[in-house]
């Protein structure tokens, strides 16, 4: 009997044991820092893979910026320091120049999910980059440019720069410096408080959700008018990790990752709207452009993201093959 039990014992430890090695993890890193809610979107992804995958598939967080530099993200991807990264595609865009299409789209990633629009850049991603591209994350949230003076208008209507000391980074640097003529200061969004304060800087471009997170509406006064471009937040996956995965975690993550993209565009358009007021009536004043000179504006913004990838779409073997089907897939 005793020989009997231990045998059962051994055979129970046996296959607990098996179980919890059935489980496979994949660790990640997120591009800003915990308090934001672009991370605050990723850690809710990353807790329902978690749950939904218990015992199959789960995600470890590693950390932020203070682990990885946020530009330096990527690249830890596609080699394998780590296996995920939820990253602005922005930071790639020298070896994924389509990931442009993200940030001139005029719609949000329930829209590419179901143009096809989102497994083509996959495809693309991991064809050039060696990433498996989950999901296009708190998409259709716009930008603005922010200002700590009353920005100046041009004889036509259009924004007047001169003197302006403006913060950008990869998403916006074509618009900035091809149309409003402007050589801008390049800095991480981890610098730009220190910046801001200093008066190294005294406007930015920023999305519409997350600057009170950050505590750069202390010296931000106006918002200009109107908001351009998308956010292109999402989750890459190292592809020989993403290929060691069963077909079941396979499944969990996109089907999670697919659910991810629509509750957080669905919820992150109420909440930009929510923000938006809130910054007004703590005295964040709107400055709108108005009639042939917004039209302006937001056709330059299109056009400089456009340009720049196809420049850089050039610039690869495939060449311009896929610009034309992804601005359709991207814009309705």
């Amino acid at each position: 009997m005793k020989k009997q039990s231990l045998a059962l014992t051994a055979g129970i430890s046996m296959l607990f044991a098996a179980n919890v090695s059935a489980e496979q993890e994949l660790r990640a890193v997120h591009a800003f820092p915990p308090s934001l809610v672009y991370t605050q979107s990723f850690m809710e992804f990353v807790d329902k893979v978690n749950e939904e995958g218990e015992g199959v598939i789960k995600i470890r967080i590693l950390g932020g910026p203070e682990v990885i530099g946020l530009s330096q993200q990527p690249d830890a991807v596609r080699n394998g320091v780590v296996d995920m990264a939820y990253t602005a595609a922005s930071f790639y865009s020298g070896t994924v120049p389509e990931r442009d299409v993200l940030i001139s789209s005029n719609t949000n990633a329930i829209y590419a999910r179901e143009s096809g629009g989102l497994d083509l850049l996959n495809e693309i991603h991991q064809k050039k980059m060696g990433v498996y591209y989950l999901g296009w994350f708190d998409s259709g949230v716009k930008y603005n440019l922010y200002t700590a003076k009353k920005p100046e208008l041009t004889s036509d209507g259009g924004l007047k720069m001169s003197g302006i000391r403006l913060r950008s980074n990869p998403v916006y640097d074509a618009f900035f410096t091809d149309f409003l003529k402007v050589q801008p200061i390049s800095l991480p969004t981890t610098d730009v408080y220190s910046a801001l304060e200093r008066g190294v800087a005294d406007a930015t471009g920023w999305t519409q959700i997350g600057m009170k997170d950050l505590n750069w509406d202390k010296f931000l006064n106006y918002r200009i008018d109107p908001a351009f471009y998308s956010t292109d937040m999402g989750v890459i996956v190292n592809l020989r990790s993403w290929d060691k995965l069963t077909e079941e975690a396979q499944e969990i993550l996109q089907r999670v990752a697919i659910e991810h993209e629509r509750a957080s565009a669905e919820s992150l358009a109420e909440l930009s709207s929510a923000q938006q007021t809130e910054l007004e009536e703590a005295g964040m004043t709107p400055f709108p452009l108005e009639g042939a000179a917004a039209e302006e504006y937001l056709k330059a913004a299109k056009d400089a993201s456009l340009t720049r990838m196809q420049t850089r779409m050039k610039q690869h073997p495939t060449g311009l093959t896929h610009f034309d089907e992804l601005v359709e897939k991207f814009n309705k």
